[in-house]
């Protein structure tokens, strides 16, 4: 059950969301799963469950109601965002498991570039410590239709974090929010792609790896 990795360069929001759509509409038993790497102009995104409530100042930077789980975020330049379209019943894969596997990964990539991270199970997302606090570095949103998922995880690189402090973000007055540069690791959206897709890759493909050998 190979995964392919698209490299779409920046896109705008709500097209590539309905393009994850159609995909998954139109997908088949025999549709392969893929992963897109892209990064978005300025927009929030407001999930399923958002409340208008979070959106604390209008900035003039664009709000998208989205389908995806989770509450309010921004998107922008200098952030990675990696949608995962898989078939999870393929997979024999759980929300809650796919979950803690995208975690993981990006846990394991902050490891590899000195950067100490976790997730937790009541607050999704993957957490570091900077200046003495907690702050949030990637935040995960999903859907999951006819078994398939799509939207996936965004991953703060280098970028301007300023229209954060106009929302609570992913629903939490007063969450912190941190990127990769804050630690003097230097790259690319395209580079820190390179980078995670394979682990993302190798962490959705253990479950398949398993059914293989038992």
């Amino acid at each position: 059950m190979t995964i392919a990795i698209r490299r779409l360069g920046p896109t705008p929001y709500e097209p590539t969301w309905r393009a994850m759509q159609e995909y998954t509409l139109a997908r088949s038993s025999a549709s392969i799963d893929e992963i897109w790497l892209t990064e978005h102009p300025p927009v929030y995104t407001l999930g399923l469950a958002g409340r208008s409530e979070h959106l604390l100042r209008a900035n003039g930077i664009a709000v998208v109601k989205s389908d995806r789980g989770g509450q309010v975020t921004f998107h922008g330049p200098g952030q990675l965002v990696a949608y995962l379209l898989l078939d999870l019943r393929r997979r024999r894969l759980g929300v809650r498991d796919m979950v803690r596997r995208i975690e993981s990964a990006v846990i394991t990539w902050l490891a590899g570039l000195g950067v100490e991270a976790w997730g937790k199970v009541a607050a999704p997302g993957i957490y570091v410590r900077r200046d003495g606090f907690e702050a949030k570095i990637a935040s995960l949103g999903l859907r999951v239709r006819n078994g398939c998922s799509y939207h996936g995880v965004a991953v703060n690189v280098d970028m301007d974090l300023a229209p954060f402090s106009d929302i609570d973000p992913c629903g939490y007055p007063g969450l912190r929010v941190t990127e990769l540069a804050a630690f003097g690791v230097v790259r690319s959206v395209a580079a820190a792609g390179e980078e995670l897709a394979p682990i993302l890759v190798d962490a959705m493909e253990r479950s398949a790896r398993a059914e293989t050998t038992t």
